[in-house]
């Protein structure tokens, strides 16, 4: 029987290779990985146990921005009126710097719209009220939407509620429907683990994270007992508790600790406050006892794991399938073969942080390119300075769980010294071939032939494969 076949477990974490299951690691190296990760496994429930905040403190709501009570209401009614009768007329607008007529001048002389909404939950449900669209407006209404309204109970009662956003349910749920089902029909069970790991990773988030962070916890311990449960519940999960996925997880703990050490330093030097916008400012408004730059270094942590899990895995498994493809090889031809490949994964990863911040922050790149200000002004900003540091950060981690995670996979899998069988072939041919095999060797005095025709090895005699 071959080493797979005595280890059916080791089935469902195939790499999609070829080359079969990852065969598992001898029951010595599994101690010594155990020894690691099972103090570091129970210090994360630990955490999670004392860190448990029992659901966000409770506060009064301010009725400023998103901290406002919000109800689902629908447009009754839409009609048309002369903007003038209801207040509403459109401010002229200066020409702009080239000359150009001012935008909207096309709408001007059109009429307002009037919409009727009523809402349809709360304690005030059926209660209507009015609100008026100019025609330059981004937003129009029709009969029969579907909006989300903001209650002021300060205001005059024919103000209290006022239109907040629209509802779009529908549409983001139809889209998470056709993401899981597209994973699920690419990823089979893998797929729907992920999806599992998935709900998982937001339960960890919206249930500990979030709610300890208010609670005035500090937001780096938060972040980092939080952000290794994650790791913990998504790696084993989906791919298996294997040697293979311990190793991954190991390099993308040391890759976290990394980030955390360098973000805090760097964090410090550049004096970041975190406090960049109005929502920041609004929370540390509700909750002083927040600390803002632990927010700001725990969002680098937390961005930066979903990416890292992604390179560990992959450098990990990229370890493995070289073994398996070439058992005689030592752990510095599996780590030069698999650092080639990890220099191409560097490279695109890398871009896509970078060029995913970017994206989140492209209004503020905008503001800057038309600003009359030198370049090195522009980037020293704290605004700017905030994302530079939370990129580079997070990218050096990256670059550094390759080496890691592929250093600490070929040290592990060349460390076996577990002893394994003769390799075997399905095929007649491959029986006739071990026949012969036999033959030969008592021809030459009980010393078999090695399967290529070439000399025996050292300690061929005795059917173990050389160490390493």
């Amino acid at each position: 029987m071959s080493p797979h076949e005595s280890h059916p477990h080791s089935a469902s974490h195939s790499h999609a290779h070829g080359h079969g299951p990852a065969a598992p690691v001898s029951r010595h190296l599994r101690k010594v990985i155990a020894a690691v990760l099972i103090p570091f496994a129970a210090a994360v429930a630990v955490g999670l146990v004392v860190l448990w905040p029992g659901g966000a403190p409770p506060h009064k709501p301010s009725g400023v921005g998103f901290d406002q009570p919000t109800e689902t209401a629908r447009v009754v009614k839409v009609a048309e009126v002369n903007c003038a009768d209801v207040h509403a007329e459109q401010q002229p607008q200066p020409p702009s710097p080239t000359g150009q007529p001012p935008t909207g001048g096309a709408d001007k002389g059109k009429p307002c719209q009037q919409a009727t909404i009523e809402v349809t939950t709360g304690e005030h449900k059926g209660r209507t009220f009015q609100t008026v669209v100019t025609p330059d407006a981004l937003r129009q209404y029709t009969t029969g939407q579907e909006v989300v309204v903001s209650y002021s109970p300060k205001a005059p009662k024919d103000l209290q509620y006022s239109i907040s956003d629209v509802d779009r349910s529908f549409p983001m749920w139809l889209l998470a429907a056709i993401f899981a089902f597209a994973v699920v029909i690419v990823g089979r069970l893998r797929g729907l683990l992920a999806l599992v790991a998935l709900a998982a990773s937001f339960v960890v988030l919206t249930l500990f994270i979030l709610p300890a962070i208010l609670q005035g916890s500090n937001p780096l311990v938060v972040a980092v007992v939080g952000g290794s449960a994650i790791m913990l519940i998504a790696l084993y999960l989906c791919h298996g508790l294997t040697a293979r996925t311990s190793v991954a997880v190991l390099g993308t703990l040391a890759s976290l600790l990394l980030i955390a050490l360098l973000g805090s330093v760097f964090i410090g030097w550049a004096l970041l406050t975190g406090n960049t916008d109005d929502t920041t400012g609004l929370v540390h408004g509700l909750y002083p006892d927040i600390e803002i730059r632990g927010l700001l270094l725990a969002g680098i942590i937390i961005g930066s794991l979903g990416v890292l899990d992604d390179v560990t895995v992959t450098q990990t498994a990229a370890v493995w399938e070289l073994k398996e493809a070439d058992p005689s090889a030592g752990w510095r031809k599996l780590y030069g073969a698999a650092m080639r490949i990890g220099r191409d994964h560097i490279a695109s990863v890398v871009n896509t942080l970078v060029l995913a911040y970017a994206g989140a922050a492209l209004p503020l790149l905008l503001l800057f390119s038309i600003a009359q200000s030198s370049v090195g002004t522009v980037a020293s900003s704290e605004v700017v300075a905030e994302e530079i540091v939370r990129t580079l950060v997070g990218s050096i981690g990256l670059v550094a769980a390759v080496p890691l995670t592929t250093l600490l996979a070929a040290l592990v899998v060349s460390a076996d010294r577990k002893e394994r069988s003769a390799p075997t072939w399905d095929t007649g041919a491959g029986q006739v071939a071990g026949a012969e095999a036999g033959a030969d060797a008592g021809a030459t005095g009980g010393v078999p032939a090695s399967p290529t025709g070439g000399r025996p090895g050292r300690r061929g005699g005795r059917g173990k494969r050389r160490k390493q």
